[in-house]
């Protein structure tokens, strides 16, 4: 069995799925969808398409240097069947695929945290430029002396009458 990659987003394409179209020189694309096949006929680069796997790995969202990569290469040489050689390559298969799921993790967490502090930063230079601002719109222009701060301080007391009860107006509801 012979899993070919899509010529333009680079996913498995598995036997008896997708399409393929034959070039004049004989050359063979395959995709796996026909959103791919329409996307290779419009002209279209893979590399701008943010949803396939060379744009993912040029933006570096990808790991790009890996052992576990080269497992999945096209090998041309066709091999006997050997039922202990299939069984063995299944269980390869596996832990391969173990291998490359727990490093993609961990790749995927360094990039977070990259960006985690990319953000952080911008954060806080936003916040410093706010402060700077705010800074600049509350100066003080000029020092004043105590008696004035305590006079400007001062409050005004209340009437008498008003802290008298019953005297001057009341809120209460009158009855007539």
């Amino acid at each position: 069995m012979r899993i070919e990659k899509c010529y333009f987003c680079s996913t498995n394409v598995y036997p008896g799925h997708g399409s393929a179209f034959v070039r004049n020189d004989a050359k063979v694309f395959r995709f796996c969808t026909s959103k791919c096949h329409k996307n290779f006929k419009m002209k279209r680069n893979p590399r701008k398409v943010r949803w396939t796997k060379a744009f993912r790995k040029a933006a570096g969202k990808e790991m790009t240097i890996d052992s576990t990569i080269d497992f999945e290469k096209r090998r041309n040489v066709p091999v006997r069947y050997d039922r202990e050689l299939i069984q063995t390559t299944i269980k390869a298969m596996k832990r391969v695929g173990e291998v490359k799921k727990r490093r993609e993790h961990a790749f995927w967490k360094h990039r977070m945290a990259v960006a985690r502090e990319k953000h952080r930063a911008h954060r806080n230079k936003v916040k410093e430029a706010a402060i700077k601002k705010s800074v600049t719109l509350v100066q003080p222009t000029t020092v004043e002396s105590p008696a004035k701060i305590k006079e400007k301080i001062k409050v005004s007391t209340k009437s008498r009458s008003a802290l008298v009860s019953g005297e001057g107006r009341s809120m209460d509801m009158e009855l007539d």
